[in-house]
C-alpha cells in the first residue's frame, strides 16, 4: 500500500468520502520520501532520519483494507470477482508502469563509486524494466542494482506486489470470513508480526523489499496483519466526533516515525517492540480517528484531496529521483548539510512530477481503461 487505495475512483461513488484519510495518506507518503532521503545520507541505522518511516507502508496497507472493506464488502457478490480485479488493476497498475519506466530511464544516471551501473548491459536493464512493468520480482543477475531488491529499478514497488496479494486473498477468501473469524485472523497475524519484529536480526519491520533473510515472509506478515485489520475496522467502525482529527492524526504519524532507533545494536528487540506496537495499536487508532473526523471547510477539503490525490503517484515516482540526486551528491563528495537546497528542490520536484503524472497520465489512462474494460 501502498498509498494507492482511498481515492474516490477506488470505491462506490454513492458512498460518503473519507477526506481526512486521503490527507493522512498524503502525509504518510511525504514521510516515506523523508525516510528514503535520510536513508541515503545516513551512515547506519542509528543515524537515520525519520528512522521508522517505512512503517508508513503498514499504515497504507491498513487504509487499503479499511477503504476496500467499506467500498466492496456489501456489493462484491453482485459485482463479481473479475469486475473487482479489473477495478484494482486499473487503479494500481498505470502508475506501476510509469514508475518502472522512470526507474529504467534514470538508471544510468545513478552510478557512484560503489554502484557500477554503467557495467549493466542495456539488454539486461531492458529485461529488468519489463519485469518491473508486470510486477515480476527480480532474481540473480536481473537484480541490476545489486542490493537484493525484488524491484531494483523502483524499490517501493515491492509494496504493490504485496498489495496485489492482499487484494486477491480478500476477494477469494478473506471477505467471506465472519467478523468474528476475521478478528481471530487479525489477532493471529498480529501475534506473528510481533514475534517477527522482536526476533529478526535487524529488530525492525522493514521487510518485504527483498526476499533475502526471510524478507518475503516479513512482507507477507506486514500486509496480512494490516490489511485484514483495516477490513475489520471498516466492519466495526462507529463514528465518534473528534475535533481537529486530521491534525491529531498527522501529528501521531509524524511522532511515531521520526524518533531515532531504540535499543541500539545490543538490544535489537527493543526497537522491534516499539515498531510492533506502532503497527498493532497506534495505527488502528489513527485510522479510527481519521475516519471519525470531517473537514470543516472547502480549503481543508481541497488540501486533503490534494494530498490524497498525489500520495500514490509521489510514492511511485520519488525513488528514482532520490537515487539520482544521491548519486550526484556522492560523485561530488557533498555531505548532507551542503545538499539541503538540492534536497528541498528534490522534494518539490517529486510533488510536481507526481501531480503531472496524475493529471496527464494516471487519470486519463484510468478513465480510458474504465470505459474500455469495466
Amino acid at each position: 500500500m501502498t498509498p494507492n487505495n482511498t481515492s474516490a475512483a477506488a470505491f462506490a461513488d454513492t458512498k460518503p468520502h473519507y477526506h481526512l484519510l486521503d490527507g493522512l495518506r498524503g502525509v504518510a507518503a511525504l514521510l516515506v520520501i523523508c525516510y528514503h532521503i535520510g536513508e541515503d545520507f545516513a551512515t547506519n541505522c542509528l543515524t537515520q532520519c525519520v528512522n521508522h518511516g517505512y512503517l508508513a507502508v503498514d499504515f497504507f496497507f491498513m487504509l487499503s483494507g479499511f477503504v476496500i472493506g467499506y467500498a466492496y464488502d456489501d456489493r462484491l457478490n453482485t459485482m463479481g470477482i473479475m469486475a473487482f480485479v479489473k477495478r484494482r488493476v486499473i487503479r494500481l497498475h498505470p502508475m506501476v508502469v510509469i514508475g518502472a519506466l522512470l526507474g529504467g530511464l534514470l538508471f544510468y544516471a545513478q552510478g557512484t563509486e560503489y554502484l557500477k551501473v554503467s557495467e549493466v548491459p542495456v539488454v539486461l536493464l531492458t529485461f529488468a524494466t519489463l519485469l518491473n512493468l508486470f510486477l515480476v520480482p527480480a532474481w540473480g543477475e536481473v537484480e541490476v542494482r545489486g542490493y537484493g531488491e525484488i524491484f531494483p529499478l523502483n524499490g517501493p514497488t515491492w509494496s504493490l506486489f504485496f498489495e496485489y496479494i492482499a487484494n486477491l486473498l480478500y476477494v477469494l477468501a478473506i471477505r467471506k470470513l465472519s467478523t468474528r473469524w476475521l478478528a481471530m485472523l487479525v489477532f493471529a497475524t498480529g501475534g506473528a508480526l510481533f514475534g517477527y519484529a522482536i526476533t529478526n536480526e535487524y529488530g525492525n519491520l522493514g521487510a518485504g523489499w527483498t526476499f533475502g533473510n526471510y524478507g518475503f515472509w516479513g512482507g507477507l506478515l506486514r500486509v496480512m496483519f494490516a490489511f485484514p485489520a483495516g477490513l475489520l475496522l471498516s466492519r466495526v467502525f462507529h463514528k465518534r466526533k473528534v475535533r481537529g482529527a486530521f491534525w491529531w492524526c498527522a501529528l501521531i504519524i509524524v511522532a511515531v516515525t521520526v524518533p531515532p532507533r531504540l535499543g541500539g545494536e545490543s538490544q535489537m528487540w527493543a526497537n522491534g517492540i516499539y515498531e510492533a506496537l506502532c503497527v498493532l495499536l497506534v495505527f488502528p487508532l489513527v485510522v479510527w480517528i481519521g475516519a471519525s473526523g470531517e473537514t470543516t471547510d472547502a480549503l481543508s477539503t481541497r488540501i486533503c484531496n490534494f494530498l490524497g490525490n498525489i500520495s500514490y503517484p509521489i510514492y511511485i515516482v520519488h525513488f528514482p529521483l532520490i537515487y539520482t540526486c544521491f548519486a550526484y551528491a556522492k560523485r561530488n563528495d557533498l555531505p548532507f548539510c551542503q545538499t539541503i537546497p538540492q534536497v528541498l528542490a528534490l522534494v518539490f520536484a517529486c510533488i510536481a512530477l507526481a501531480w503531472v503524472c496524475l493529471k496527464f497520465y494516471d487519470m486519463p489512462v484510468r478513465r480510458w481503461l474504465q470505459k474500455r474494460f469495466v
